[in-house]
């Protein structure tokens, strides 16, 4: 059993992977990691998640969900008046770490996981669901893997939907691109405890 200290080492060790090596990650290997995954704490224990996995052995549907994205893409910047140079460049680096990722992790939330039809339920869905993500980036960085948090299919999720011929009741939420690691990242800074956490103050008349 690792110790508190070692716990805190690898939680604080994970970093965001963008280049990956060649090889194939095994399917008992990405089983395990969505089995830890699936211990992520959800709103009333409803776990809205569901995994699909997307390898290099459907690489004609990492083309299709590539130029699916991207063209959805392209489309929005347009709107925005990019330019066609800056449209460009975005577009090539994206279908290429899709590309070269060797296991594309699409997240998506179960509409139907929910006691009732309200916003507040569905934000609890969403909040749970980005809780998995988290558990499985955890849970690659435990198996020596990469990992690296995506939000493309947010501004795209009818065509990551269409592509991946989901059923309307599943929500795309993210990309998560897994394989071992091709680099090593610097330690970014973080900000101070002082900056993100507030003590509350009892009053001294209650």
């Amino acid at each position: 059993m690792p110790t508190k200290e070692e716990l805190h080492t690898f939680l604080r060790t994970r970093r965001s992977i963008r280049r990956f090596k060649p090889d194939p990650v095994p399917e008992s290997v990405i089983e395990e990691i969505l089995a830890t995954a699936a211990f992520a704490p959800s709103a009333h224990n409803l776990q809205p998640w569901k995994f699909v996995v997307v390898t290099d052995a459907a690489r004609f549907d990492k083309k299709r969900l590539g130029k699916a994205i991207t063209d959805k893409m392209r489309a929005d910047m347009q709107a925005q008046s990019a330019s066609e140079a800056d449209i460009e460049k975005r577009v090539v680096t994206s279908r290429r770490r899709l590309d070269e990722a060797p296991v594309v992790i699409v997240l998506c939330r179960d509409k139907t996981d929910v006691r009732v039809d309200t916003p507040e339920e569905a934000m609890m869905g969403v909040q749970s669901t980005a809780a998995a993500g988290l558990q499985l980036l955890l849970a690659a960085h435990a198996e020596g893997l990469g990992g690296n948090w995506i939000c493309w299919p947010l501004y795209a999720q009818e065509e990551a939907r269409a592509v991946l011929n989901l059923p309307e009741t599943l929500e795309p939420q993210a990309f998560y691109f897994l394989g071992y690691p091709d680099e090593t990242p610097e330690t970014k800074d973080r900000k101070t405890i002082k900056e993100i956490a507030q003590w509350s103050q009892t009053s001294p008349d209650i």
